[in-house]
């Protein structure tokens, strides 16, 4: 499966975007799909995760109600909705194609898209 990520752009705090992933290949929902951003300086982290059929989601507690993810399948794309930017999620966003443990532990695959710039300004 091949991944491309793209939505992002240069937002003032406490406004929105909403970031794509789309998907190429017949086999888009067998994956579970993984969003994880990676900020100047700093290591790549694990942002939100949805499962295979969309019924389960995880988000890492910086983006607890603020993020939203969630997926057609149809369409072969995910979705991250997220609301009420800070400056402190500026990063470089990536969707990556892999599963959920039976743990809820999002488990990446090999499969990444290019990234999104996120510049959020306060």
């Amino acid at each position: 499966v091949q991944l491309q990520a793209f939505g992002g752009g240069f937002v003032q705090a406490g406004t929105s975007l909403r970031l794509s992933c789309a998907a190429s290949g017949r086999t888009f929902s067998s994956y579970g799909i993984g969003w994880f951003r990676q900020a100047p300086g700093k290591e790549r982290e694990w942002v939100s995760c949805i499962s295979s059929s969309g019924g389960t989601t995880y988000y890492v507690d910086s983006v607890k109600g603020r993020f939203t993810i969630s997926r057609d399948n149809a369409k072969n794309t995910v979705y991250l909705q997220m609301n009420r930017l800070k400056p402190a999620d500026t990063a470089v966003y990536y969707c990556n194609a892999g599963r959920l443990s039976v743990y809820g532990q999002y488990i990446p695959g090999d499969y990444w898209g290019q990234g999104t710039l996120v510049t959020v300004s306060s």
